[in-house]
């Protein structure tokens, strides 16, 4: 059942508007769940990955490996993993790209604007009643 009449439910115009997206919308459509114990820490599902992140691989060829994403590449919609690696025919090693919904983050690299992004997404905030009692 469709919820929202602002949003279309067509796949031509959904696939469109994923493939067609900015660096921006790139990014939060590039998220990956949390660990458990990040989860219930933080209260948050899900964060958008980026470079440094601890994760681990849920998906594909390389599940259960873990590692530091080195790389997060928008254009692409895939992130490189440290020791994630495949040889070509001509010897050389190269990165293997991996998709981040294929990935959960048990690690994250702390800064300003992600400790407010976490404050901002958590689901069980303790000091919401206390900012709404002097309201009219």
């Amino acid at each position: 059942m469709k919820y929202s009449t602002a949003v279309s439910s067509s796949r031509r115009k959904s696939r469109k508007a994923h493939f067609s997206a900015h660096s921006e919308a790139r990014r939060t459509l590039m998220s990956a769940n949390l660990s458990k114990e990040l989860q219930a820490r933080h209260g948050v599902r899900s964060m958008p990955i980026r470079k440094d992140d601890e994760v681990i691989i849920t998906r594909g060829m390389y599940k259960t490996r873990e590692g530091k994403v080195t790389a997060c590449f928008r254009k692409k919609f895939v992130c490189h993993v440290e020791r994630i690696t495949r040889e070509k025919a001509n010897g050389a090693t190269v990165n293997v790209g991996i998709p981040a919904s294929s990935l959960t983050i048990t690690k994250l690299k702390m800064d300003k604007d992600r400790k407010a992004a976490l404050d901002r997404k958590n689901r069980n905030k303790k000091g919401s009643d206390v900012e709404m009692t002097n309201v009219d």
